[in-house]
């Protein structure tokens, strides 16, 4: 993981991370730490909510080909922490993204949905699971642009709307993997920065005022 990587990058840890004192007062010295540690501090801020844990723990049973539990669902764990609030505070679903380019389907990627949140039901939260692979299907006629296909989930993670939130995590063969093409300073430091790869300025807009409603201590930057 690096700025501006090619697709595909990620780096892995081991699941024995050192877990980090995250508090608002300490977000400075993480947000400007070696990435090793700042890797560690995410891992331990995403083992602070039960529901993101649950979820990263059994959805290798679901056998999606490139998965990750990404966007809101990580950078809402980080904040929460930041913030001292719950670490369901403000996260309104968990998007789990995969990448089937041989089956592109809408029935498959339902069915997948429905067996997440059948399988999660217990946390009594809403997975919104998208296959990257077919977004370029429906985009065009949900936000009036048209899109190429995405060549991977992490080609689909660097083109999300800010750049703290163009992230995806998972858990593989016990190892801790992330996919953060801005890298991880700009979430640790509270900074919410437009990634315009794709949205518009009214998309942009329409999130940080929830966002700031949410999570009082971010810093937004204008479009």
């Amino acid at each position: 993981m690096r700025p501006d990587p090619a697709f595909g990058d990620s780096v892995a840890l081991p699941v024995a991370s050192t877990k980090q004192d995250l508090s608002v007062a300490h977000v400075e010295d993480v947000a400007d730490a070696p990435l090793d540690q700042q890797l560690r501090s995410l891992e331990a801020a995403v083992a602070t909510s039960v529901v993101a844990r649950t979820i990263l723990a059994e959805t290798p049973t679901l056998n999606l080909p490139g998965w990750y539990l990404g966007a809101g669902a990580i950078t809402g764990c980080v904040w929460n922490l930041l913030h001292g609030f719950d670490p369901r505070h403000g996260i309104k679903d968990y998007d789990l993204v995969y990448f089937d380019s041989d089956d592109l389907s809408s029935e498959s990627e339902t069915a997948l949905e429905h067996q997440a949140n059948q399988l999660f039901q217990d946390l009594g939260v809403r997975l919104d699971v998208t296959n990257e692979a077919r977004v370029h299907l429906w985009y065009e006629e949900r936000f009036g642009r048209a899109i190429d296909p995405y060549r991977s989930t992490e080609h689909a993670i660097s083109t999300w709307p800010t750049t703290a939130s163009s992230i995806g995590v998972r858990r593989e063969s016990g190892l801790f993997t992330v996919c953060a093409p801005f890298g991880l300073r700009d979430l640790f430091a509270l900074v919410v920065r437009p990634n315009k790869a794709l949205i518009s300025i009214d998309v942009y807009e329409t999130k940080v005022v929830r966002w700031q409603a949410e999570w009082p201590e971010l810093e937004v930057l204008e479009w």
